[in-house]
């Protein structure tokens, strides 16, 4: 099946069934309508000279109609290049320009940023302002009104790119994992496997960001004819409020946000007896917050395991994973697992020669999996390194036991998992290093109560010279966005090097990470 044959699956079996529902307004779409202007969106596309292979982005908020422009580019046979809202404008016009976009659909809350992205990104020859006519960008509804509904093949194969999805880089370059038809089929195969709704259609509520995991799992409601419900940010009163008013079975939060939820009042003020899956990920969990969530939520957590390059689950712990004899909680150390693999991936955990070791044996997970990508675009070098011994190398180190649970214990790659967020230590300390009285610096992640890991800066100055921690957090903000900037900063007189003047980052790590079981957060 092609991408946009999962959508459509979903169309069919209630067209008048509501499909999206901003929860705030109380916007509703139903499949017939989204449908529609998926339809009229990539008639437009193909008539204003997009065709097969070209690519198309969307730069919006949580949003029905984003999320239709999406799978409209997708029909026309387009490439969909995703963009974090939430990223600088600096890092999407970089996306936008290397990955050759042509045609970006964005909301009107982003005008400023446009501004930014004409300017630096000419390839662009199409700009649809979804909500209204924006600064110079025809309206969606007027752009598509001029043409039919009529049906339209994409005209793309099992092994045609439909989706570039961005990731960072050892190099600080944020790289594009190609997806094809093939690889999102595997996503959709593991996630019908291992979230069963056989009896009523999910009804999901989106939160957290759909141009990421949020995204993935509203993909995966549609084609189940469920509903996905709307908020433009996740706000612990207003998850419990849409959880008891919507009867949500279906919620997916990275581990910050559960965080906040679990603390907040609002647990015990709902009836939160409609949640069957309770799904977090992109980031580990700390197993008293699981325990306390169970406390709450009951037996319907669930961890998925992924990545941009594998697509997720990968594995899964599964909501019986998460129990123990007499319907308690699992050990400690289960809990701390990423789980065992989902049907339609094969795990494995090898050493630096390619060698597949056994149980209890530390080294390197690695996959084999339909829904892993085609490789990096235009990047042959890091693809062949992605797929080293003709597996996917995730670069987290783990190891397995004996009943076939996996476990993360540290990260190869120079990467911080913040809040859910992949940063790039390069990336920062790049910003860092262009301040006056810089002289070098380190990026590390350290253990957070709230982020898992929190970004932070060990900074060494140029002989004589002073600066603020907090003038270089602001830099930082300005330059790559707040997400990716130092939560702290900390002055040293030399940083710790090797015989060939590397940096030794685990040195700076071994401070913060003493007494973890693992050195991630």
């Amino acid at each position: 099946m092609r991408f946009i044959d999962f959508f459509d699956q979903g169309a069919a079996r209630n067209p008048d069934a509501p499909c999206f529902i901003h929860d705030e307004t109380e916007q509703t779409f139903t499949f017939r309508h989204l449908r529609e202007i998926t339809l009229r969106t990539a008639n437009a596309l193909r008539v204003d000279g997009f065709s097969i292979g070209m690519k198309g982005a969307v730069l919006s908020p949580n949003d029905a109609v984003g999320f239709a422009c999406l799978l409209g580019i997708v029909r026309a046979g387009m490439v969909w290049v995703a963009i974090n809202p939430r990223n600088a404008v600096d890092e999407n016009c970089f996306i936008l320009d290397n990955f050759e976009c042509e045609v970006l659909f964005y909301h009107s809350a982003f005008e400023q940023a446009i501004e930014a992205i004409r300017k630096r990104v000419p390839r662009i020859r199409r700009y649809v302002c979804i909500d209204g006519p924006g600064n110079g960008a025809v309206a969606l509804l007027e752009w598509v009104r001029e043409h039919a509904a009529d049906e339209i093949d994409p005209g793309t194969g099992p092994d045609d790119l439909v989706l570039l999805q961005t990731t960072g880089g050892t190099t600080g370059v944020p790289k594009g994992a190609m997806h094809t038809n093939r690889s999102l089929e595997g996503f959709f195969a593991n996630m019908y496997s291992v979230f069963q709704f056989e009896d009523t259609p999910p009804v999901y509520l989106a939160a957290a960001p759909i141009t990421h995991a949020g995204g993935y799992l509203a993909l995966f409601v549609l084609a189940q004819g469920g509903t996905v419900v709307l908020q433009s940010k996740v706000d612990p009163k207003l998850v419990c409020s849409a959880i008891e008013r919507r009867r949500i079975s279906f919620l997916y939060l990275p581990p910050t946000a559960v965080y906040g939820l679990i603390a907040a009042p609002a647990v015990k003020e709902h009836d939160l007896s409609s949640l069957r899956y309770f799904t977090y990920g992109a980031a580990p969990m700390a197993p008293e917050k699981l325990r306390e969530c169970l406390r709450i939520f009951g037996p319907v957590m669930l961890q998925a395991f992924g990545q941009t390059e594998t697509l997720f689950p990968v594995t899964y712990l599964s909501r019986a994973d998460h129990g123990g004899a007499g319907g308690g909680c699992a050990d400690e150390k289960r809990l701390t697992s990423c789980g065992r693999p989902a049907p339609f991936a094969r795990l494995g955990i090898m050493d630096e020669s390619g060698n597949l070791l056994g149980d209890g044996e530390h080294g390197e997970i690695v996959v084999r999996a339909t829904s892993v990508m085609a490789g990096y675009y235009k990047n042959p070098e890091e693809t062949a390194r992605a797929h080293a011994f003709g597996w996917h190398h995730t670069g987290d180190i783990g190891y397995r036991d004996a009943d076939g649970f996996y476990y993360i214990v540290d990260r190869k790659k120079d990467m911080i998992v913040t809040g859910g967020f992949n940063v790039w230590s390069v990336e920062v300390e790049k910003v860092l290093q262009s301040h006056p009285a810089v002289m070098d610096c380190a990026v590390i992640g350290i253990p957070d109560e709230k982020w898992g890991e929190a970004v932070h800066a060990v900074v060494e100055l140029k002989y004589g010279q002073s600066v603020a921690g907090e003038e270089l957090i602001a830099l930082c903000k300005d330059k790559i966005g707040s997400v990716k900037a130092p939560k702290g900063v900390e002055f040293i007189d030399t940083l710790p090097r090797s015989a060939v003047g590397k940096v030794l980052k685990r040195r700076l790590r071994d401070r913060y990470w003493q007494g973890h079981a693992r050195r991630v957060g």
